[in-house]
């Protein structure tokens, strides 16, 4: 990230229907909180759910600890958001590995793991919700809450 620019980060999951959005709401309100001013999106690699709101289940989920995902639309990945976004945080490997595919060379350094910035969780990939029960929304959120105190940290320093 280059010195004066405000830093800008992307979140991206496969739908941007329950994870993407979830890190973006829970970043958003936590960088508030501590003073950081920062450009924050979320993307899907699919666009199945283009236009969508969040999960119903993420939404009340976030909602039970204070983030709102209510406005948040989904949206996929455009070619512009690798020169638009100094970060692209993937929330696993599968979608990792989608977005260096489709990143320009020069571009792939931006693409890093969201649980990177999480380095004592014991897991790397912040797993898909979408098919499993409330308890899977709530372990989504103690990840992303760890890891963005940890990107907080990061882009502070």
């Amino acid at each position: 990230m280059s010195k004066g620019k405000r830093p800008a980060v992307l979140f991206v999951c496969l739908g941007n229907i329950c994870r993407s959005p979830t890190a973006e709401a829970v970043f958003r309100t936590r960088a508030a909180a501590a003073g950081l001013d920062v450009e924050i999106d979320s993307a899907g690699t699919g666009a199945w759910h283009v236009g969508k709101s969040p999960d119903p289940r993420a939404q009340a989920a976030g909602e039970a600890r204070g983030y709102d995902l209510s406005s948040l639309r989904a949206r996929q990945v455009k070619a512009a958001d690798f020169q638009r976004f100094d970060l692209i945080l993937a929330m696993d490997e599968d979608n990792y590995e989608m977005l260096c595919l489709k990143a320009p060379g020069d571009m792939r350094e931006r693409i890093v793991m969201m649980m990177d910035f999480a380095p004592d969780h014991p897991e790397r990939s912040v797993p898909d919700p979408y098919y499993g029960g409330d308890d899977g929304f709530a372990h989504v959120l103690d990840m992303l809450e760890e890891a963005s105190d940890g990107l907080i940290l990061h882009l502070a320093g």
